[in-house]
């Protein structure tokens, strides 16, 4: 019995060790400036808006030539591939991102594009937890929700359900409900 507790012993170590030393690899093959490296190309690039539907690529980079050397450019597409109106140009220089600005309210296809700088993301930030259903009112201006209001004289369902003051059973899901 002891000499099996010795062995699984050893065993852990052995794991511990090759752990530790995997840990060790990765940690000189991952280099720790690489979130830095994404907020310097961001540095470098542009957010264009308002791009024509059918512009290429190399007519944006061509667009952007006199600015600079142009490194990357990524139109933005939805899921079935169609563009969404937008896209980041990278320069090699950063210097070139001041003169891509000042092609802002240029004209490319006939459309007036808007230029900016590209904002870096910072993680974990979130912009909030969507709309939510909110409190409250429950659709108080379509007339519905909120205080009964009495027996068909007025207020809240008094009204919106034929005035005789019938009142759906819960909080504002009567007839008619679409909750989206």
């Amino acid at each position: 019995m002891k000499q099996k507790l010795k062995e699984l012993e050893q065993e852990a170590a052995k794991l511990r060790s090759t752990q530790q030393g995997a840990a060790a690899e990765e940690a000189e093959e991952e280099p720790a400036g690489e979130a830095s490296g994404k907020e310097e190309a961001d540095t470098r690039s542009v957010f264009v808006n308002n791009v024509d539907w059918g512009a290429t690529p190399e007519e944006l980079q061509q667009h952007f030539a006199t600015c600079g050397t142009v490194n990357r450019v990524t139109i933005l597409t939805d899921k079935f591939g169609q563009p969404k109106g937008f896209a980041y140009i990278e320069f090699l220089e950063a210097d070139a991102v001041d003169n891509a600005i000042m092609l802002d309210n240029s004209e490319l296809r006939g459309r007036q594009i808007k230029v900016m700088r590209k904002r870096t993301n910072v993680p974990g930030l979130k912009r909030g937890r969507g709309r939510g259903r909110g409190r409250g009112f429950y659709g108080a201006p379509r007339g519905r929700g909120g205080y009964y209001g009495g027996y068909g004289y007025g207020g809240g369902y008094g009204y919106g359900y034929g005035g005789y003051g019938y009142a759906p059973r819960g909080r504002g899901r009567g007839r008619g409900y679409a909750p989206y």
